[in-house]
């Protein structure tokens, strides 16, 4: 399917994550460890934002590899950013076009996803006609990822992000249900208003795809102090991962099937994802 990554705290230049580390995320979309597919090569996306506080991320999306492309190692290696996600793709039947890359952006919102609503062609009718009207102009590609984000701002990402995924969520479910597609949504996501990064791991089968997110920075630095990129960042600093980026020995946490992160100022979040029912 997918490998994404989402960074948050002390500002970086986007290669630091992108392009350095041994298993970076240019790395895995040509050799994915823990994917689907070992090759994700079917476009690709960041979204960030500036140093100076939250405003509407920049985003630059292409639907080459994003192993080849000569832009996105430029962009990478002149951006810093204190927050930004980060997307590799590989396509589950919908159209290679810069429109179906993530991430995707509302105003200040980015999201993106890894997992696929099951016969999506079966469901997407009604799906689409429970999207806010003054929303469904802004739907401008073809895929689930993109409809699942409009259906989260439709039930009030803005105000109540976990409340409205678990909503979103469970209305998959209902129509999947309603179509008799077994177990049909699979996903892990991640969404930032530019302030606080969610993340969410679940499936309707109940054995989602891998993600990660990054133990806490002064730990791993009493843990490594030779690591002079590790020294650099804040306590605040934090990652999440579809996979590992490295092979640091403490440094990697699994997050719990059917559960919800929050990454923050002060103490993270932690919590049980659960759909509700339409």
């Amino acid at each position: 399917m997918c490998r994404w990554l989402a960074y948050s705290g002390t500002p970086i230049r986007l290669e630091e994550l992108l392009y350095k580390p041994r298993y970076s995320l240019i790395d895995q979309s040509m050799h994915s460890r823990q994917g689907v597919e070992t090759t994700n090569g079917d476009g690709f996306g960041v979204g960030w934002y500036p140093v100076d506080g939250p405003a509407e991320p920049a985003l630059f999306r292409g639907v080459g590899p994003a192993w080849s492309d000569a832009n996105l190692r430029e962009i990478a290696r002149s951006t810093v950013s204190p927050l930004f996600l980060a997307h590799i793709r590989a396509s589950t039947g919908t159209a290679v076009q810069q429109t179906n890359c993530h991430p995707f952006r509302h105003e200040n919102w980015l999201w993106l996803h890894n997992g696929s609503i099951r016969e999506f062609a079966k469901l997407k009718r009604d799906l689409v006609l429970a999207v806010d009207p003054r929303l469904y102009a802004s739907l401008a590609g073809s895929t689930d990822s993109e409809v699942m984000f409009h259906l989260a701002l439709t039930f009030g990402l803005r105000d109540r992000p976990v409340a409205a995924v678990e909503r979103m969520a469970g209305l998959v479910e209902a129509v999947g249900r309603a179509h008799n597609v077994d177990n049909p949504l699979q996903m892990t996501v991640a969404t930032t208003d530019g302030d606080r990064v969610w993340a969410f791991r679940y499936s309707s089968e109940g054995h989602s795809r891998s993600l990660y997110y990054s133990t806490e920075t002064t730990a791993l630095q009493r843990l490594y102090p030779d690591n002079a990129r590790l020294q650099q960042l804040s306590e605040e600093s934090r990652l999440v991962v579809s996979e590992p980026l490295a092979d640091l020995e403490g440094a990697w946490q699994p997050v719990p099937e059917s559960s919800y992160g929050v990454i923050q100022k002060g103490a993270d979040e932690l919590g049980r994802f659960e759909p509700a029912a339409p």
